[in-house]
């Protein structure tokens, strides 16, 4: 974690500049205060029937459903996301919601063991308040996505967001209580890094899960250590998107274009780093650059605006310090590659061509519009350059064989791996990384039973 010179955290507009609102970091009693009210929630929340979390899921999904306008509205001022992205989140978010509600009670079941005559059975039980320090990019999906099944285990959450996007936690915090979940199961604090410190610390914080950069994440993972206390960490990814000769190359194209695009190219899940074999590599390019240039970019407000600002100006200007470097080693630019001029923080969707192993932009995380485009002489080069990554997080692998796909699909060192698909979450399946990815999941049962205590009762007669 970066140290924070400031006592007040700024939410700026993306899109016109302009200050939004300046949020006071919370003080070290401030913290000491959601804390206990975590703890009490815990307490009360940790025996509540099954049946009563249930239908506070079903209600956590109608008021996400009543206030999708604004939440959308306030991620695209907050961090630029296009408006149409920002409903899209929602609904995502609030189905995610009501498939806990109806899959999460049987992951939650006890369960017998293969201990002759019944003797043995694990339960599955809270831990106590999580603490859970999350990024800007997605301000409502990423959040819920931990918190609802968190809070359905019977954990309370507490959550340190961003500080642009500041203004999301507070309105999902309001949904959340208007739907009538109790007060200090889902709480927020704007906390520095001694704030985290602090909570991390405290003994009512049992556990701490952490979606954001390599730097923070093994900060936060050091200081859980130290306490001794579990975290998950779902942190950077540089994903290869392998296209091989047998590909649907069309298909491939559009794949590329929203696994690499969306979210203004800001998603740890997404095709950074594109592979495609040498044979038909030219027809790939040249229809990949065509859907980049028809790409609409605009006022993020406006439907239709697929290209919006990058949420900070400091991240767009490191962004175009990568793609100069990686230029400068001797890629080609095919498409953008520069800041656009006028008002707000946009950067042209760029495309970068002849990129290869150990240049900047096949090395490092580029989080926003630009893909890298790299030659592979057969299949096995692709996965091989895959590999070539510290970071582990998803993947793409385009093939009409199928059944060759998913023989590939396990040797590509990463926690997922989509066929004919680009990289995305659903609850119904795990998401999380290995290497420097991270560790632990998040979403299924796997990311249910992550902050449960699995504990084993055994009885002799």
């Amino acid at each position: 974690m970066t140290n924070i010179s400031s006592a007040v955290a700024v939410s700026r507009n993306p899109t016109t500049g302009e200050v939004i609102a300046r949020y006071p970091f919370a003080s070290s009693a401030d913290v000491s205060e959601a804390l206990a009210q975590t703890h009490t929630a815990f307490q009360a929340w940790r025996s509540s029937a099954m049946s009563q979390r249930v239908t506070q899921l079903h209600h956590i999904a109608a008021g996400l459903r009543q206030q999708a306008q604004a939440l959308a509205e306030m991620m695209t001022r907050e961090m630029g996301k296009p408006v149409d992205q920002g409903l899209a989140e929602v609904e995502k978010s609030a189905k995610l919601c009501e498939w806990y509600g109806e899959h999460g009670p049987a992951f939650l079941e006890r369960e017998p063991t293969l201990v002759e005559g019944n003797k043995a059975f694990v339960d599955y039980l809270p831990l106590g308040p999580v603490l859970s320090v999350m990024p800007w990019n997605f301000p409502v999906w990423q959040v819920l996505r931990g918190a609802i099944p968190i809070m359905l285990a019977g954990n309370s959450y507490l959550l340190k967001p961003a500080p642009n996007v500041m203004g999301c936690a507070l309105l999902l915090q309001e949904i959340l209580t208007a739907a009538g979940v109790p007060q200090g199961l889902f709480a927020v604090v704007n906390a520095d890094n001694d704030g985290v410190a602090q909570a991390i610390n405290d003994k009512r914080i049992a556990a701490v899960t952490v979606t954001g950069s390599v730097r923070a994440g093994g900060a936060i993972a050091a200081l859980s250590g130290a306490a001794i206390k579990k975290c998950v960490l779902e942190l950077g990814g540089s994903d290869a998107f392998i296209v091989l000769a047998d590909a649907d190359i069309d298909a491939a194209v559009k794949g590329a274009i929203a696994g690499r695009f969306m979210n203004n190219g800001q998603l740890c899940i997404s095709a950074k780093r594109i592979i495609v074999e040498a044979a038909v590599f030219e027809q790939f390019s040249e229809k990949f650059v065509s859907a980049v240039k028809a790409m609409k970019i605009g006022d993020p407000r406006e439907s239709g605006t697929w290209i919006g600002p990058m949420a900070r100006y400091d991240l767009r200007d490191e962004l175009d310090a990568q793609v100069q470097a990686t230029l400068k080693e001797g890629a080609t630019l095919l498409v953008g590659g520069h800041v656009l001029p006028g008002e707000g923080n946009y950067y042209a969707p760029t495309v970068l061509s002849d990129v290869k192993p150990g240049m900047t932009s096949f090395v490092q995380e580029l989080f926003g519009p630009v893909a890298s485009l790299i030659v592979a002489d057969d299949a096995d080069h692709a996965v091989s350059m895959a590999n070539d990554s510290e970071f582990g997080l998803g993947g793409s692998l385009w093939s009409r064989d199928v059944a060759r796909a998913r023989q590939l699909a396990s040797r590509i060192e990463t926690g997922g791996v989509f066929i004919n698909s680009p990289s995305f979450s659903d609850p119904r399946v795990p998401i999380g990384g290995v290497k420097k990815s991270g560790f632990g999941r998040e979403l299924s049962h796997f990311g249910l039973r992550e902050f449960t205590n699995a504990q084993t009762v055994w009885t002799e007669s």
